[in-house]
């Protein structure tokens, strides 16, 4: 029996050889799929919260690829690697490494030369990589746990509450979510600032 998913608004749906790379072969469903996804993010939050990183370490093509290997690592073969197919949205695949480059060139400015706030650098930051869309899946909250590292280990805030709800599941905060994104999308930021600490 294979992995049998239902997608919502706003997800990357997997290609089927993305899907055979799946190392916990029990999972058949999105629901229990989302429960091990969750419990190895669990780890890779517990992970971060035990360790001094600086500006320089977080604002990296390595972290970033790493963070992703610790949220699914255990779930996906291909966690932490860039993907290497076309999806519904993101940056063409062969593009991921130079647009990943000029973002962490532009944060590393934003940070030295304090160009916007704090948290308007980490949202900045999260909705560019989130653009880019590194990986096969995941990317959102891959970049949802960057903001909150960047905004936490960097700038000494606390961590973004994102509506205080599952953005995973359908509802009015993943509604809310995904329409800021897309104003976003045309240069304002408000609605995702405002949205990332209600």
């Amino acid at each position: 029996m294979g992995l049998d998913l239902n997608y919502i608004n706003g997800q990357t749906p997997l290609d089927e050889e993305e899907k055979d790379d799946l190392l916990i072969p029990t999972i058949s469903t999105r629901s229990e799929l989302d429960e091990f996804e969750q419990q190895n993010i669990e780890k890779a939050i517990f992970w971060t919260l035990k360790r001094s990183l600086k500006a320089e370490n977080i604002i990296s093509a390595n972290f970033i690829k790493n963070l992703h290997k610790k949220m699914y690592g255990d779930v996906w073969a291909w966690a932490g690697e860039f993907r290497k197919t076309e999806k519904n949205i993101g940056i063409p695949h062969w593009q991921i490494p130079t647009e990943l480059k000029q973002l962490l060139d532009d944060a590393k400015f934003w940070y030295e030369n304090e160009t916007y706030t704090p948290d308007e650098i980490a949202i900045r930051f999260k909705h560019r990589l989130v653009s880019i869309h590194c990986f096969a899946n995941g990317n959102g909250r891959h970049s949802r746990l960057m903001a909150d590292i960047i905004i936490d280990k960097i700038f000494k805030k606390p961590v973004f509450s994102w509506g205080a709800n599952n953005l995973s599941n359908e509802n009015d905060a993943r509604a809310k979510y995904l329409k800021a994104l897309k104003v976003a999308d045309k240069g304002d930021y408000e609605l995702l600032l405002k949205f990332s600490r209600e």
